[in-house]
């Protein structure tokens, strides 16, 4: 089994590392920033072995380059994408990887919307999923499309639930928050609020969660669900009748009006 160690970055980024128990070779997933990585190996005696990227942003990729040149044999794993410079392997939809060390195979989705070309990593009931899917949230649109981050964010949906979902941001308070406006009366989402504020008042980072919790309580999880359409047309002032667009109105709501 991993034991992925959650690396705090800038203000509230997570890089992932994963090691197998006992081992010394890691892989990182999304290390924006080198530094912490650089001092959590070295006062625990472990060895770079791979770098999985999950989307160009600076706050993902910034770090390679300086690990990279600690570690020159650690592979780097990306999608294709231009603006991602140092990758060995680029992967796509449907891919399978082996970072050396795990013992842990990956499947490689492609979950655009986000960026155009922003993928995810799922092994053993593991998602690694970047800015796609949020605790209780999900990323803006960028260079992608809405309709992309609503497939995207539907596919996920239909993984199994206790799937345990790795995203690369602590946002979760600030996102439930919203989710609250969506659904006000929303009892799972009562209780996740109380959760996630003790943890936060203890130090606790909030993720992972398990993809039945997003599905329970993140409202771009739930845009078949009638009180959530109902809230997203109110915003919008206009019927929606595919999941896509409530979706769209969803995030619309949420940067013109609580971001």
């Amino acid at each position: 089994m991993l034991e992925p160690i959650a690396i705090p970055a800038f203000e509230d980024n997570y890089i992932w590392l994963l090691r197998a128990p006992g081992g010394v070779g890691t892989t990182l997933v999304d290390p924006g920033e080198a530094a912490p990585v650089l001092a959590y190996l070295s006062e625990h005696g472990l060895h770079l072995e791979a770098v999985l990227l999950t989307h160009h942003h600076g706050d993902h990729i910034g770090g390679v380059e300086t690990l990279c040149a600690a570690f020159p044999e650690a592979v780097v794993y990306a999608p294709e994408d231009a603006r991602i410079a140092l990758a060995h392997h680029r992967v796509g939809e449907g891919d399978a990887i082996e970072p050396a060390g795990l013992g842990v195979t990956f499947r490689v989705l492609e979950v655009p919307g986000h960026t155009a070309t922003h993928v995810a990593y799922l092994g053993e009931g593991r998602l690694f999923c970047g800015d796609t899917l949020f605790a209780a949230g999900c990323g803006r649109v960028f260079d992608g499309t809405a309709e992309q981050l609503a497939r995207s964010l539907a596919r996920i949906a239909r993984l199994a639930p206790e799937t345990l979902c790795y995203c690369a941001h602590e946002y979760t308070e600030a996102n439930l928050g919203f989710a609250q406006w969506v659904e006000p009366q929303h009892a799972a989402l009562e209780a996740r609020i109380a959760e996630v504020r003790a943890a936060r008042a203890a130090g606790r980072a909030t993720v992972p969660s398990t993809l039945a919790e997003e599905l329970a309580t993140n409202p771009f999880l739930r845009v078949a669900v009638p009180e959530v359409r109902a809230a997203a047309e109110r915003f919008a002032g206009e019927a929606l009748e595919e999941p896509a667009a409530v979706f769209a109105a969803l995030r619309r709501w949420k940067d013109e009006c609580y971001d």
